[in-house]
């Protein structure tokens, strides 16, 4: 058979055309591949948040029923795991900055596709493959993240988180906007040439980026989890993993809420989505202020409760403004639960230590929507969305166990007295971001939760 040969020869010519490009392309300064690597993440959020907002009208044209809309969003986020694993190894390979430039492409075309089916199966392989866009995306634009924060020498990369959550702040906005004169294809078409538009701007920048190391800092931990520590490691991987069920919950299910339960117009339901993002992305932009005014615990359980409130209020009322705010509420919380549990194991563990914690993490940004369509079916969409305030109480009781290096379940006053009290030192702290791709350790100050 001559097939492998045939493949084989049909691959070279494709990596040595990535390659020759690469080295055609002039080496961009350090400021322009910030902006190029800030316009990524604001495109990855604005494709992101134009498909949220027409997630209801997508169901609509298929006929899919809760259940099977979660069954449709699994499809979505198994491509965008699928898509993470090979990612890096594409990165490694070829330099983050050439992966990135091919994955502004793809997602960009990419957000096209759920407008064109008038099936369940081929909205399933539709979102695989826009999920699996995604996927690469978010890799591929915090690995150059990285690199720019790295070369700029100061933290950058919870920015461009807040960039995708203003990205997709507009997408919302503008995606319920035009949902009254445009029908889902005609939008997301135009999302995908705008897209394209926008990555032609910034692919001569991120294809001219040269591979770049880190430099290594006293701040970054490389030993491994020891066992003492991959309970906590796993602990909070666990309580990412609870807060990011609660953000993928309201991306992919708060839009059909606000429709169907408040009978919202389009474009206020679409407004439910984008209040979160924002709100996500102030609560990003004053973290670190946040964190050395109240500690570490209480702005990690403060956030937890915040959020559970908001969630609740969301479910609860028959007010449009109240469940709005509700979402708003929601989004100052969860804003920097994930990047800080996170960072705490790069702290404890090193980049194993992230990796472990990470992976446990982004099952609820996986398993989140399938399971609220699941839910909504057999005990309805406000009970089933309600479930984001149960996981954030969840990850609030979890923050409450660590002590140190340990897991320890406190007594009832012990929960209390920790989670009103100050601590009392500093040891280094992390600067991170979410969205299930890592956390970059840096030599800052916080206040540290008690020690063994």
């Amino acid at each position: 058979m001559t097939t492998p040969s045939l493949l084989t020869r049909a691959r070279e010519p494709v990596a040595g055309l990535v390659r020759a490009t690469a080295q055609k392309a002039p080496q961009p300064s350090v400021q322009r591949l910030r902006a190029a690597v800030t316009v990524l993440f604001v495109l990855d959020g604005a494709v992101f948040g134009s498909w949220a907002s027409r997630v209801p009208d997508v169901a609509a044209q298929v006929g899919a029923s809760h259940s099977t809309l979660g069954v449709a969003l699994l499809c979505l986020s198994s491509g965008a795991l699928v898509s993470m694993r090979v990612t890096g190894a594409w990165c490694a390979r070829f330099g983050a900055g050439r992966v990135a430039a091919v994955a502004a492409v793809a997602v960009s075309a990419g957000a096209i596709l759920p407008g064109l089916v008038s099936s369940l199966p081929a909205l399933c392989f539709s979102l695989f493959l826009f999920g699996a866009a995604t996927g690469m995306v978010n890799v591929a634009a915090n690995s150059v993240g990285v690199e720019v924060e790295d070369q700029v020498g100061r933290p950058i990369l919870s920015g461009l988180h807040a960039g995708f959550s203003l990205g997709g702040l507009g997408g919302a906005l503008l995606g319920g906007a035009v949902s009254a004169v445009l029908g889902v294809s005609a939008h997301l078409a135009l999302v995908a040439a705008a897209g394209l538009f926008v990555s032609a701007w910034a692919l001569p920048t991120l294809v001219g980026a040269r591979r770049h190391v880190p430099r290594p800092r006293t701040g970054d931990r490389t030993d491994g989890p020891t066992r003492r520590s991959t309970a906590v490691l796993v602990v909070l991987g666990a309580i990412a993993g609870c807060t990011a069920f609660g953000e993928g919950a309201l991306t992919d299910w708060g839009a059909l809420l606000l429709r169907e339960q408040l009978a919202a117009p389009a474009t206020v339901a679409a407004a439910g989505y984008a209040g979160f993002s924002l709100a996500m992305a102030v609560g990003r932009l004053v973290g670190g202020r946040l964190l050395q005014a109240m500690g570490e615990r209480r702005l990690l359980v403060g956030g937890t409760v915040l959020a559970a409130v908001g969630a609740l209020a969301a479910v609860t009322t028959s007010s449009l403004g109240v469940a709005l705010g509700g979402f708003v509420l929601v989004g100052l919380g969860l804003a920097n639960v994930f990047p800080l549990a996170i960072g705490r194991a790069g702290l404890l563990g090193g980049a194993k230590g992230i990796a472990l914690a990470t992976t446990v993490g982004y099952t609820g940004l996986l398993g989140g929507p399938p399971a609220i369509g699941l839910l909504a079916q057999t005990a309805g969409l406000p009970v089933a969305v309600g479930s984001v305030a149960l996981m954030a109480l969840v990850a609030g009781f979890l923050v409450l166990t660590i002590s140190g290096r340990r897991v320890r379940v406190p007594r009832l006053r012990t929960l209390l007295d920790r989670a009103v009290a100050g601590v009392g030192r500093l040891q280094p702290m992390v600067s991170g971001f979410g969205h299930g791709t890592g956390v970059y350790v840096r030599e800052l100050t916080a206040l540290v939760p008690d020690s063994d």
